[in-house]
């Protein structure tokens, strides 16, 4: 076993395992795809570390692993449908749903996190699609948003299909909590599920208010 895939093993039975995630798919995908990969050469020594990492020369960063594991088992991606990762950066996120087996798609706006995803895919052998846009077939079963929100991420719930859900950190610092959305007749309504933290996603920062 190389060093990367002993640091992988002990990431599942030491983070992961102890943090309630217990899915076994979402164990076994994170136990497979190597988390090195989705960071630059420099800093993959940080890969499988406690903490979320920042992208250098991008907006972006890689959540903590424990958190983003335990999202995705909540999330519950399963074969065959269709799983977006918003703002993953290098789409760490995204490859993992698509280990799983779901049709994986990274809507990533960052340019320069794109091009790292694409560097990041093809060394991971994650079969993922990269969009810098609105995916043109927008219509998900499962959306990850991979960073946290200071209001929920409303302009994304357009994108469920009927049924589907979403997952999101909501709020800052040690206010935050995860939250589980789900469409159901047309309606799209959420959860708390559990407390974490996140780096902050700038496009669903609040807007300032103007006090006079």
């Amino acid at each position: 076993m190389d060093s990367f895939a002993a640091l992988r093993r002990m990431m599942v039975d030491c983070q992961l395992r102890t943090y309630d995630v217990t899915d076994r798919a979402v164990l076994a995908a994170a136990d497979t795809v190597p988390r090195e990969a989705f960071l630059p050469a420099s800093l993959s020594h940080l890969a499988y570390l406690d903490q979320a990492v920042a992208l250098p020369g991008t907006g972006r960063a890689l959540m903590t692993p424990m958190v983003l594991a335990r999202m995705i088992q909540v999330l519950d991606p399963k074969p065959g449908e269709r799983a977006l990762d918003y703002g993953g950066g290098t789409g760490y996120g995204a490859a993992l749903m698509a280990q799983m087996g779901a049709e994986s798609t990274l809507w990533e706006p960052d340019a320069a996190a794109r091009e790292q995803a694409r560097a990041a895919f093809a060394q991971a052998g994650a079969s993922v699609a990269i969009s810098a846009d609105k995916p043109a077939d927008a219509s998900f079963d499962a959306v990850l948003v991979s960073g946290a929100c200071e209001m929920a991420p409303e302009t994304l719930f357009a994108l469920l299909r009927e049924g589907g859900r979403l997952v999101a950190v909501e709020g800052s610092g040690r206010a935050a909590r995860v939250k589980l959305y789900q469409k159901s007749g047309g309606k799209t309504s959420g959860r708390i599920v559990f407390d974490a933290a996140a780096p902050a996603l700038d496009e669903f920062r609040r807007k300032p208010e103007f006090v006079f």
